[in-house]
């Protein structure tokens, strides 16, 4: 399962936080019971929220490298950048 995104995260959050203090105020509620229910309901509308939030695409990383010959060298490479930073899959042009 890949990370999630630093959006996902910071959307996921505040909903959580806003939706379980929205449902406290409007509720009124004192029962240690029903703010459980409201705590799980926030919960979930945050996963929900932090789940449907696009991920972002893989950035792609030109690497052109200088031929030594007159126009014998290899052929440039593209590196595949996912969103942790690694490289997920390389794949040559043909030059």
């Amino acid at each position: 399962m890949p990370r999630p995104t630093v959006a996902q995260l910071a959307y996921g959050s505040l909903t959580v936080i806003l939706s379980a203090f929205a449902m406290l105020l409007l509720s009124r509620t004192t029962s240690a019971g029903w703010i459980a229910v409201v705590a799980v309901v926030a919960l979930a509308l945050g996963l929900l929220v932090a789940m449907t939030v696009p991920a972002g695409r893989p950035r792609t990383v030109a690497v052109h490298r200088p031929s030594t010959g007159a126009g014998a060298g290899p052929a440039p490479v593209s590196v595949g950048v996912g969103a942790s930073g690694r490289a997920d899959e390389v794949r040559r042009h043909a030059a």
